[in-house]
């Protein structure tokens, strides 16, 4: 039974990894997103309530402000996904196969976007409207820059680590949180942990036989699309 943050981030290293907006997607959410209605559960947890103890929405923040252990950014169907520690490197081994981005981006893996994005990333955080003025990405580079960020999170090059309000001239802050970025490798050695270098495809059937216990029904084709990413 999940009643709150500290449940669901116990919950998420048991299971490992989970999609994040509350859609299975024919693999696993350790919350759906109706899951009260659907199971008839007794407990405080709401979608979209706003009290960060109880609301699933708030926790994808927390995760990465308060936790050392767990990830979140669009790492699953171009869409939200929560990995603990300890499978991350499965993840990391099977998407990225060893490869920097300069080595993505010479095979033409790698849109010239992305790379332009993750230079800036590189140097260590960076928020998202940073990014924008700091590439000089106007409004008609809107979906192109969107593609890009997707591209980067899915390929395990960069991954989210927080937000942060945008400040004006005199330094104040206003406006809506913005989502802060940095590379994968800089996230993990923030949190004093370094991606050990494991094989692939060994790497994809730990992840394979996990979603099996999690979900028995998920279908083979969407398993690969979940783990491989594409």
């Amino acid at each position: 039974m999940i009643r709150n943050f500290e449940d669901f981030c116990q919950g998420l290293q048991q299971c490992g990894f989970s999609m994040g907006g509350g859609n299975a997607k024919g693999i696993f959410a350790l919350i759906n997103y109706d899951w009260q209605a659907q199971e008839n559960l007794d407990t405080p947890v709401k979608w979209h309530c706003g009290d960060p103890e109880v609301d699933p929405w708030e926790w994808r923040m927390r995760v990465l402000e308060e936790r050392t252990d767990i990830a979140y950014a669009k790492v699953f169907f171009k869409t939200s996904g929560f990995i603990a520690k300890a499978w991350y490197p499965y993840f990391y081994a099977v998407r990225r196969k060893g490869e920097a981005l300069e080595d993505a981006y010479e095979d033409g893996k790698i849109s010239h976007t992305a790379k332009r994005i993750y230079d800036l990333i590189s140097q260590g955080h960076a928020a998202l409207h940073e990014l924008k003025a700091l590439g000089h990405f106007g409004k008609a580079d809107k979906t192109q820059f969107d593609r890009a960020m997707i591209e980067l999170q899915m390929g395990m090059f960069i991954t989210m680590t927080g937000r942060r309000q945008k400040k004006n001239k005199h330094g104040m802050e206003y406006g809506w949180n913005s989502t802060v970025f940095t590379t994968v490798e800089n996230f993990w050695a923030e949190r004093g942990y370094d991606l050990p270098d494991l094989d692939p495809g060994e790497s994809y059937e730990k992840i394979r036989r996990q979603i099996l216990l999690l979900n028995p029904t998920a279908e083979e084709k969407t398993i690969r699309k979940f783990i491989m990413g594409k």
